[in-house]
């Protein structure tokens, strides 16, 4: 899984802020498209060490659990240790504080069982990062604002 897919964007909140957001997996249906249920399988230092994740996204579902590692606020990665239709998930959010705003660095690399030529599953991964830190900016406001 050498191939990867990033992307950053800019939300006008703490890097504490942020990471409390990705940190609640629990909500993520709410606002991470295609997720439609996470369990928090163990925690570490109040921190999700793993957890089980319900994909539903067109005709892709899958059950997977995912490996975390904790950086403070500053970075979060993960690795897929068990998947139904996935091979393999390796990501980062990286967070870099600038005064009142964060920017938000995601890398995903994504493995499936299935055979998959590697323009379409980097496109594919493409729309999952872009979705994701869209939805990850949407929900730090909603919470901000709330």
């Amino acid at each position: 899984m050498a191939e990867q897919t990033e992307s950053s964007i800019d939300i006008d909140a703490s890097a504490s802020t942020i990471m409390a957001v990705i940190a609640d997996l629990p909500a993520y249906p709410q606002w991470s498209d295609g997720i439609t249920e996470v369990t928090v399988l163990e925690e570490q230092g109040g921190r999700p060490l793993r957890a089980r994740f319900h994909l539903e996204s067109g005709p892709i579902r899958d059950t997977y659990e995912l490996l975390y590692s904790w950086e403070g606020d500053s970075r979060v990665s993960w690795q897929l240790t068990s998947g139904d239709m996935l091979r393999g998930m390796d990501g980062t959010y990286q967070l870099e504080e600038h005064g009142s705003s964060t920017t938000v660095h995601y890398r995903l690399a994504v493995d499936v069982k299935i055979p998959m030529i590697g323009m379409i599953k980097r496109k594919a991964e493409k729309v999952i990062v872009d979705t994701a830190l869209k939805g990850l900016r949407r929900r730090v406001a909603e919470i901000s604002q709330g």
